[in-house]
C-alpha cells in the first residue's frame, strides 16, 4: 500500500497550483507517495499546468455538483495511501510538518488525523482576519485534541473507512467539522499541532466582494446543510454545542419572531428600527468597529436565511461514488475502482 497520498482540491487555481503541487511532491518523496489533483471543473489553466507534473488528475464529471464537500471525497476515492492529506490548491505544504504528522499516526493508533497551524499569507478582508483570530486563540490554548481539523490535515484511511466516507459531498462548508464529529463519535481522536502545516494564499478579494462570492457559491446554505446531516447522523446536539453558527442562525429567527410579537403591542415603527439598531450597537461596542459590526450582523442574517434553505435542500447519499473523469495517471499509479 502507498504510505501517503496528498489530495489537492482545485477550482480555478492557476495562480497557485504549481506551488501547491511542488510542495506536495517534495513532502511525499520520502514515502514514495502519490499526489492527486481533484479538480471541480476549472475553467482556467489549472489542469493544463498540473499536467506538467507527475501527478494523477481526476475531474468532477458534473459541474453542478461543485461544493466544498465533494472535492476531498473525489480525490479520496482515487487515492491509495494508508494516510491521506487534504490540501487546498492555494496552499503550500511544509514537508517537516508532514513528517511529524506521519510519525504521530504511526505511533498513536487511536489518532484519526493530525493538523497544524494554517499561516494566512493574505489578511486583507474581514473574513480572513476573523479566521486568523480564531486560529490564534486555539494556538494560545495549546490545544492538542480538537473537534476537527479546519484547513486540512493528514487522516488515517482505516479511520475514514470506519465512518464510511471522508467528506460529505452535499456540504458547501463545514465538511471538516462533519468529518471530525463522525470520527469522534466512533472513539477516534484528532490532534492539532502548533507546528506550521501550510502557507495559505487565500482569495485576493476585499470584504464585500468575498461576501458576494460566498452568496453566489451557495456557501450561505452550509449551516442548514450541516444541521440536516447532523440530524440524520444523530449528532445534532453536538452541533448545537460546538458549531457557533447554528445557534446564532436559530437565535436570529427567534429574535425576529419576538420582535414581530412585540410590534403588535408597541408598533412596527418603534420595534423594527430598534431591532436593527440594537445588534449593531452591541457589536460595535464589542468589536470597536462599526464596519465589522455591520459585516457581522449582515452575515448573521444571510446565514439565518440560508440555514432554512440549506436544511431542506435535497441530499445525495454521502458515501456514493462521485462521478468523475480520469485525466492523467501518475507514473506507476495503480488503478482503483471508481465511477467514470
Amino acid at each position: 500500500m502507498v504510505k501517503v497520498s496528498i489530495v489537492i482540491k482545485t477550482l480555478n487555481e492557476e495562480a497557485n497550483i504549481s506551488r501547491a503541487i511542488e510542495s506536495a511532491l517534495a513532502a511525499v518523496a520520502p514515502y514514495h507517495g502519490e499526489v492527486i489533483i481533484a479538480d471541480s471543473v476549472s475553467t482556467d489553466g489549472t489542469v493544463g499546468i498540473a499536467k506538467a507534473f507527475p501527478t494523477s488528475i481526476v475531474q468532477l464529471r458534473h459541474e453542478g455538483e461543485r461544493c466544498c464537500g465533494i472535492g476531498p471525497q473525489l480525490g479520496y476515492q482515487h487515492s491509495l495511501g494508508e494516510y491521506v492529506y487534504i490540501l487546498d490548491g492555494d496552499m503550500e505544504l511544509k514537508a517537516d510538518f508532514l513528517k511529524k504528522a506521519v510519525a504521530i499516526l504511526d505511533s498513536e493508533p487511536d489518532v484519526a488525523g493530525v493538523g497544524g497551524h494554517i499561516h494566512e499569507m493574505r489578511v486583507d478582508n474581514l473574513e480572513v482576519k476573523g479566521r486568523v483570530k480564531r486560529h490564534s486563540r486555539a494556538r494560545a490554548k495549546n490545544m492538542r485534541d480538537v473537534e476537527c481539523l479546519n484547513g486540512g490535515g493528514l487522516y488515517r484511511r482505516a479511520a475514514i473507512t470506519a465512518v464510511g466516507y471522508l467528506s460529505d459531498r452535499n456540504l458547501y462548508a463545514f465538511e471538516e467539522y462533519d468529518l471530525g464529529a463522525r470520527l469522534r463519535s466512533k472513539g477516534w481522536r484528532l490532534m492539532l499541532l502548533k507546528d506550521k502545516a501550510v502557507d495559505h494564499f487565500s482569495y485576493e478579494l476585499g470584504t464585500w466582494p468575498l461576501l458576494w462570492h460566498r452568496l453566489r457559491s451557495g456557501r450561505f446554505l452550509s449551516s442548514g446543510q450541516l444541521f440536516r446531516a447532523a440530524v440524520e447522523g444523530h449528532y445534532a446536539r453536538q452541533v448545537l454545542r460546538e458549531v457557533r453558527t447554528v445557534p446564532i442562525d436559530l437565535g436570529i429567527w427567534l429574535y425576529w419572531a419576538c420582535l414581530l410579537v412585540a410590534s403588535y403591542e408597541l408598533g412596527a415603527r418603534i420595534v423594527i428600527p430598534l431591532g436593527v439598531a440594537v445588534p449593531l450597537l452591541l457589536m460595535t461596542v464589542r468589536t470597536g468597529s462599526l464596519k465589522l459590526a455591520l459585516f457581522s450582523v449582515l452575515t448573521w442574517h444571510i446565514s439565518a436565511v440560508g440555514f432554512v434553505l440549506g436544511f431542506f435542500k435535497r441530499r445525495r447519499q454521502p458515501a456514493a461514488a462521485v462521478e468523475s473523469t480520469i485525466i492523467q495517471h501518475a507514473p506507476a499509479h495503480r488503478s482503483v475502482e471508481v465511477v467514470n
